[in-house]
């Protein structure tokens, strides 16, 4: 039985990067080494590094000036590097779920956190609009796409001159980005690029500093610059990740670059928000089709069936949909269609949930 991998993290992989990723495990491009072995510094491996950051630019059209770094700890300790590299005076937040109320907390013991807006009086169920962001933040911070509920922000927002941050963890390379707005987007690698152990990080360099300026003291590991300078090779990196995630940029750019996993990531959606939104008994948790995420697609019973949800869990995972629980905060079913999700799995999903419905 085909398995369908509908897992919010650590994600599917595409098939060819995982089989050369498996390669690599055994012998490093002919080396006699593994890539598990291999020294981070060795002169063979750094041309991953190089071709790894060369790809990012080229595909988010990243402009002159920014670096792009490959770091551990996940995006999770990004909640506090941002504050602690940018936050001088106050910074501005939106609070959209789970992942932003960590990034504000973090935030808060660095300097004043305004939180602009929230949608936590409905569980996270929408994106809040109309809000304004004060012009003299340091810089306004989202979360691009909300995993657990099911929301996402696709369109840069537009915040007059106020520099942008952003968790950009679970839908990087899933449209395009004017990098130029930001000073510095980050994200786990484990959604829509690699294993999980490797963060990366889009900074812009001449934004760095200010702190430093403004007589803060950043321990050595948390200062950007310090893996600027270093070439994310301060220490040692996760070096299986980074090379997995090169495979993932080369697969990326093979099948038509950020363009074509937009268009593919609007296909999947609307497939899979047409049959919850037809279905006689699924319902979908995120009303307004504008801010429904395209990568983390969530759906419970409707009120009168509530009873049937562990008999369609089974159903489906008897069927090969694996991962399709939601949350545990939320409950009901979660697909997550990363970039490297096949239509065809979709489609499984969809002639599952009807075969159910039928019965």
């Amino acid at each position: 039985m085909k398995m369908h991998n509908f897992n919010a993290g650590p994600s599917v992989l595409p098939r060819e990067v995982i089989e050369q990723t498996a390669k690599a495990v055994l012998d490093f491009e002919g080396h006699g080494l593994s890539i598990l072995e291999i020294s981070h510094r060795a002169k063979y491996f750094q041309p991953v590094v190089d071709e790894a950051e060369a790809l990012f630019k080229e595909l988010l059209d990243i402009p002159e000036g920014y670096s792009v770094l490959f770091l551990g700890g996940g995006a999770s300790l990004q909640f506090c590097m941002v504050p602690y590299n940018f936050l001088v005076n106050k910074a501005a937040y939106l609070n959209t779920g789970v992942w932003s109320k960590k990034a504000i907390k973090e935030a808060q013991a660095f300097g004043e956190v305004n939180v602009v807006a929230s949608s936590a009086e409905t569980t996270f169920n929408y994106i809040p609009k109309g809000f304004v962001v004060p012009e003299d933040v340091d810089y306004f911070h989202y979360t691009a796409n909300n995993t657990i509920y099911g929301t996402e922000i696709r369109e840069t927002p537009n915040v007059g001159n106020v520099r942008l941050i952003s968790d950009m963890s679970s839908d990087i390379f899933s449209h395009p980005v004017d990098v130029a707005k930001y000073d510095c987007i980050y994200g786990g690698a484990q959604k829509n690029l690699a294993p999980a152990g490797v963060t990366f990080v889009i900074v812009k360099n001449d934004a760095l500093g200010k702190a430093k300026e403004a007589g803060r003291h950043i321990p050595t590991m948390l200062d950007y610059q310090t893996h600027v300078d270093g070439g994310s090779m301060f220490n040692t990196p996760p070096v299986l990740p980074i090379y997995t995630a090169l495979q993932t940029l080369r697969w990326i750019k093979a099948q038509g670059g950020v363009t074509e996993m937009a268009r593919r990531a609007k296909e999947r959606a609307d497939l899979l928000y047409s049959a919850i939104d037809s279905s006689k008994i699924f319902r979908p948790t995120i009303l307004d089709e504008a801010d429904r995420s395209y990568m983390n697609i969530c759906f419970v019973m409707k009120d009168e069936y509530k009873e049937l949800e562990a008999d369609f869990l089974k159903f489906a995972t008897d069927h090969g949909m694996v991962g399709v629980k939601g949350h545990r905060s939320v409950g009901g079913f979660r697909a997550s269609c990363y970039n490297a999700l096949p239509l065809e799995s979709v489609q499984a999903l969809v002639d599952c949930m009807k075969e159910f419905e039928n019965k």
